[in-house]
């Protein structure tokens, strides 16, 4: 599989990161290192001193392709955890502001990779969606880290055990997303933020960061350990192939819990 990432930097210290694999946006191992790898590469350039993660496509990130994995029999999250993950902790550690501008949809590992990031950008059309429990599986991505930091304890407990769509109004007002903007404009939103942050002293931004955020990125790793024990898990069980299914078939799920 090819990926498609485009890095440039502008001359107001904000370098954009636009990732593209189809109009869903679903991510894969090689997808997240190279990811990594640009956040890598400009955490070493002088020019960048924000970032703007951003996609191609109808929606922001619609996380691993499950129902693609169904081949006739069972989907397998094979492949979609493990060094995945080892790749996605890579983000954390990285130093780089990074503001998400998320359109459309960010679902299940695309709302980890979202979060992966210091702010989100969104409008009243944009959804956050953490639907694991609705595929009968354990989050991943860090989410167990990353959302009750942004969203705190309880309501992270009701986005998860639902796995409820979070329209962007919602989402502004429980601090899912740190700015609202109209329709169509949320990249240029995320720009701004970005560019605002770039015009403060780099080294003293980075500084603070690394005080904020502390040893996020080992809370992240440790983590995902524990996440891909459980969806590892609960793969094997009779309720993730049906909620699978359900998703793919677009109808909803008949759980019973074996």
């Amino acid at each position: 599989m090819t990926h498609q990432i485009r890095v440039e930097v502008s001359a107001d210290h904000v370098a954009t990161v636009e990732f593209e694999r189809g109009p869903r946006n679903h991510f894969d191992t090689a997808l997240i290192a190279e990811l990594a790898d640009a956040f890598e590469r400009l955490d070493a350039d002088p020019r960048a001193r924000a970032i703007v993660l951003c996609s191609a496509g109808r929606h922001f990130c619609a996380g691993a392709d499950l129902p693609g994995a169904l081949s006739g029999s069972a989907p397998s999250v094979e492949g979609s955890t493990g060094s995945l993950y080892d790749e996605a902790a890579r983000l954390f550690a990285t130093h780089t502001p990074v503001v998400a501008a998320v359109h459309g949809a960010a679902v299940g590992g695309g709302l980890g990779l979202a979060l992966a990031a210091d702010f989100r950008v969104a409008s009243p059309s944009t959804r956050f969606v953490a639907n694991f429990s609705r595929l009968g599986l354990h989050q991943g991505f860090g989410i167990t880290v990353t959302l009750p930091a942004v969203v705190g304890s309880q309501r992270a407990q009701d986005l998860l055990y639902t796995g409820r769509e979070v329209p962007g109004d919602e989402a502004a007002s429980i601090g899912l997303c740190d700015r609202l903007t109209p329709d169509g404009e949320v990249r240029a939103g995320a720009h701004a933020l970005a560019a605002k942050i770039a015009t403060s002293a780099p080294l003293a931004v980075v500084s603070i960061r690394k005080t904020l955020r502390g040893d996020l990125a080992e809370r992240v790793r440790a983590a995902t350990a524990l996440e891909q024990a459980e969806q590892l898990r609960l793969a094997a069980t009779a309720d993730f192939v049906e909620g699978v299914a359900a998703t793919a078939e677009r109808r909803a799920p008949r759980f019973t819990g074996s």
